[in-house]
This record gives structure tokens, C-alpha cells and sequence, in this order.
């Protein structure tokens, strides 16, 4: 049925743990810090709910760049889409704001 197993209003942070495709509930603060500091800045990038075309102009780099880190965000997070790892930068705007420069993500 349509929703059992996809990210909705009710569901989206259901779920068990990073790298098991169980949602975002379980996504820690050291999971985040399995993200180099590029992947850290385009997942931050995505609450600003721009395509990648944007994206990449704003973060100067080129498009295919962007897919290539959402491809390395979503599996090293075990996210299943885009739509999660947006929800996902809203959920931790502050913590990916903050720790942008810290010595420890680089």
C-alpha cells in the first residue's frame, strides 16, 4: 500500500539506524560526521529546496559534482532519496551550519 515504506507527514522519521534504509529518526550526529566537509556543506545546501542545477552554481561546482555527493550522502546515511536527505538538512540545519568549518570534519 502506497506510504508503508516511503517517507510521508507521518512516517518520515520512523525508523531504525544509519545504513539500514530505516528513516531518519536514528541519523546521529556521528553519522553526520562520516560525511566529508563538501558532503556536509551540499546536504546543508538542501534545505533551500533548489534543484541541483542551483546547487551547483552556488556552491561553484559543477552539477554532475552535486548528483555524485547526494549519491555518497544518501548511501553513507542510509537514506533512500532526495526527499529524505532534504528532510534530513532541515532536521540538522544547525548542527551541518556550526560544525561547516570544524577542524574534525576535515
Amino acid at each position: 500500500m502506497y506510504g508503508e515504506n516511503q517517507p510521508t507527514v507521518e512516517n518520515a522519521g520512523s525508523g531504525t539506524k544509519p545504513g539500514d534504509g530505516g528513516g531518519l529518526a536514528q541519523v546521529t550526529r556521528s553519522a553526520l560526521q562520516e560525511l566529508t566537509p563538501r558532503e556536509r556543506e551540499v546536504l546543508g545546501a538542501l534545505s533551500n529546496a533548489e534543484g541541483n542545477r542551483a546547487l551547483a552554481r552556488r556552491l561553484g561546482i559543477a552539477e554532475r559534482t552535486v548528483k555524485a555527493h547526494l549519491t555518497s550522502i544518501t548511501r553513507k546515511l542510509g537514506l533512500r532519496n532526495r526527499v529524505e536527505a532534504t528532510l534530513l538538512s532541515v532536521q540538522w540545519a544547525d548542527e551541518l551550519r556550526s560544525n561547516r568549518t570544524s577542524p574534525e570534519h576535515t
